[in-house]
């Protein structure tokens, strides 16, 4: 079997996607339909369920099946219940990508306490509660892939509290790599760099927007489409000897 067909053959496997409303969780949900996975959708609040309704129809039109779930993940009873439908739904669990999160560009002296708890329940606390049940229901060979942050790698002011809020996903990602790997599960870290979304732009102007193009080796912005593909790679078969890394996915932006 080639390494193509390998990263395609993800049939009748069940992944859920955190955050799979708009922007990358999107593209990954449909990418992992694509090849043959049934998908949970999952988002937070009323006001992006006609986004995730829309990446939920997207992915019947493949041709697979998906269940589209609201959670506030930073409770952990909501984490309980999101496992707990999707193994009634599919009687399993085989891929978990933790991507919900939240962003904000604010310096550290101006933070204040109800940002900072926001943050860290979003960006910690609940890819640490998915990653918590996930040890408890994954299928073995399972694939657990935490969406971090290229800034781990740099040397910046302003991103400290979003930063901050992600670093510790490295942590968790490699101890539960060596709790649960003897069952064949993989655990780790995708950080992708600025990536064109609406989610970067919602905190840059046209000045960062250029700096931060400058950075890469091809002076412009990820896209999606860049980071799709090791998403894909770490879900297969063929990712099953990596495990416990953080992966850098940023044009040459930074590096560690």
């Amino acid at each position: 079997m080639s390494i193509s067909t390998a990263r395609s053959d993800l049939t009748d496997k069940v992944a859920i996607v955190t955050g799979s409303a708009r922007n990358m969780g999107r593209a990954f949900a449909i990418s992992l339909a694509k090849r043959g996975a049934n998908i949970v959708v999952h988002y937070h609040s009323d006001t992006s369920r006609s986004d995730a309704e829309q990446t939920a129809a997207e992915i019947t039109q493949i041709g697979r099946r998906v269940l589209l779930v609201q959670s506030d993940l930073s409770q952990e009873s909501q984490v309980q219940s999101l496992y707990q439908q999707t193994l009634e739904a599919f009687g399993r669990v085989d891929i978990v990508i933790n991507n919900a999160g939240k962003v904000l560009k604010k310096a550290i002296a101006d933070v204040s306490e109800q940002e900072f708890d926001q943050l860290f329940a979003i960006n910690t606390k609940a890819p640490f509660l998915m990653m918590k049940h996930a040890a408890h229901c994954i299928q073995d060979h399972g694939r657990i892939i935490n969406i971090g942050t290229s800034l781990l790698g740099a040397f910046t002011g302003l991103y400290g509290l979003y930063a901050g809020a992600k670093a510790p996903l490295e942590d968790f990602t490699r101890a539960l790599a060596k709790e649960i790997g003897g069952r064949g599960v993989t655990v780790n870290v995708v950080a992708p760099g600025p990536i064109d979304t609406a989610f970067f732009h919602g905190e840059e102007d046209p000045q960062s927007v250029a700096y931060l193009s400058s950075a890469s080796v091809l002076n412009r912005l990820g896209h999606i489409d860049d980071v799709v593909p090791m998403i894909d790679f770490l879900a297969s078969e063929e990712a099953r000897w990596v495990t416990g890394q953080t992966l850098f996915v940023n044009g040459g932006f930074v590096t560690r």
